[in-house]
């Protein structure tokens, strides 16, 4: 076995010999390719730094240093590039030079990747941040998470088909387990789906006030939307709870949103006075009351309809636009708490439900007999139900 060795070193020690001159103008080549690399990025870096200041005067390099970073990085790659292409045709190997350019997408891959994230964050500062909506802000945030995966995965599959790798059986087995996964998170996808569809469709934005149909009972059912993520949505009552609800539960339901055309909106606020009562004085009353309010449309007068005649009240209702519309509920307490009072003043009165009982006796109620009977024909008797204001 050693004598194995010594003669397969013996052999090779031999060929160096013999090709002595060649190999030592090959490393000539190559020390002399080296140090020309080098005083290349010398020079490019004294270049750079001449020229820095005078690109930092423009605004476009002033908020964005990091694109002179980027340019030194990019001549620098160039460098090596060109070092390792004149090395290879030096060296006249043919299998490294699979190995390097499977190594110069890689490195490519990261330079590229450094230059989308810039442009991600370029968008996101003098783009995305002057929108009224929110879907660049997410589009934006998703480039920046996810194209540096989709940017080196692309680079390896490119790098192994340089090496002569198969890549299909990698493919293949990747979207078995894709769909796997998708089968297993169906509902997670759902919900992203879901809320790049909210985002699309822009049924309402962040600040909005929506009604809430998923509040605890006994709790306000309306709040204003604070985040609209992938996944799901927060929105925040009056109660000052936070309501996550997930999008994919959103899309299926009717949305009420009281602000999405403007602040205003019209309060409707059911009044029932008596028959007796005077309607044209009750109006007056109501909307002496609607008046007093700071908060209510100017261009846009309150009245007061004959909404409905029902079995003991004539129903009245309050029409009021207000300005706001999260004082909705603010609107019906204060109208609601004065009317009540200054109905009392005006001697008009808000009726309620009364029954009266009507018994009918038979003849000769005078005579024992006949009470007795008046009793027995009480108790046989029908009542009927009069409701009266």
């Amino acid at each position: 076995m050693t004598a194995h060795f010594e003669k397969v070193f013996r052999d090779l020690w031999d060929k160096i010999i013999h090709n002595y001159p060649k190999l030592l103008l090959i490393f000539l080549k190559l020390a002399l390719l080296c140090i020309a690399a080098l005083a290349c990025w010398w020079v490019f870096k004294k270049i750079l730094s001449r020229v820095t200041p005078a690109l930092n005067r423009f605004r476009f390099f002033e908020k964005n240093p990091k694109v002179i970073d980027l340019m030194r990085r990019a001549g620098g790659y160039v460098i090596l590039v060109t070092l390792g292409v004149l090395s290879l045709n030096v060296l006249r190997l043919p299998f490294l030079e699979k190995f390097f350019y499977a190594a110069l997408i890689l490195g490519l891959a990261s330079l590229v990747t450094q230059t989308v994230k810039l442009l991600v964050r370029y968008l996101e500062e003098n783009v995305a941040s002057k929108t009224a909506t929110k879907f660049d802000d997410i589009v934006v945030d998703l480039l920046d998470k996810f194209s540096a995966a989709i940017i080196y995965t692309l680079a390896i599959v490119m790098a192994l088909d340089f090496l002569g790798v198969n890549v299909m059986p990698f493919i293949a087995g990747a979207g078995v387990a894709s769909l796997a996964i998708g089968f297993a998170a169906k509902d997670t996808l759902s919900n992203l789906i879901a809320g790049v569809l909210l985002l699309i469709d822009r049924p309402f934005e962040v600040g909005d006030r929506i009604e809430v149909w998923s509040a605890p009972r006994n709790a306000s059912t309306w709040g204003d939307v604070l985040d609209i993520g992938l996944r799901a949505t927060k929105i925040r009552t009056t109660d000052n709870i936070i309501i996550i609800i997930p999008n994919n539960e959103i899309m299926t339901r009717d949305i009420i949103n009281y602000t999405t055309i403007s602040e205003e909106i019209r309060v409707r606020i059911p009044i029932g006075i008596a028959y007796e009562s005077d309607i044209d004085r009750a109006r007056k009353v109501i909307l002496d009351i609607i008046n007093e309010m700071d908060w209510t449309s100017t261009h846009r007068p309150p009245k007061v309809v004959v909404r409905n005649l029902g079995d003991f009240f004539v129903e009245l209702q309050a029409r009021v636009w207000i300005r706001d519309a999260r004082r909705r509920m603010d609107t019906i307490d204060y109208v609601v708490d004065r009317v009540k009072a200054a109905f009392k003043e005006n001697g008009i009165e808000i009726p309620y439900p009364k029954r009266e009982i009507y018994i009918h006796s038979s003849e000769g109620a005078d005579s024992p007999a006949s009470k007795t009977g008046a009793g027995q024909a009480a108790k046989q008797d029908c009542l009927r139900e009069n409701r009266s204001g």
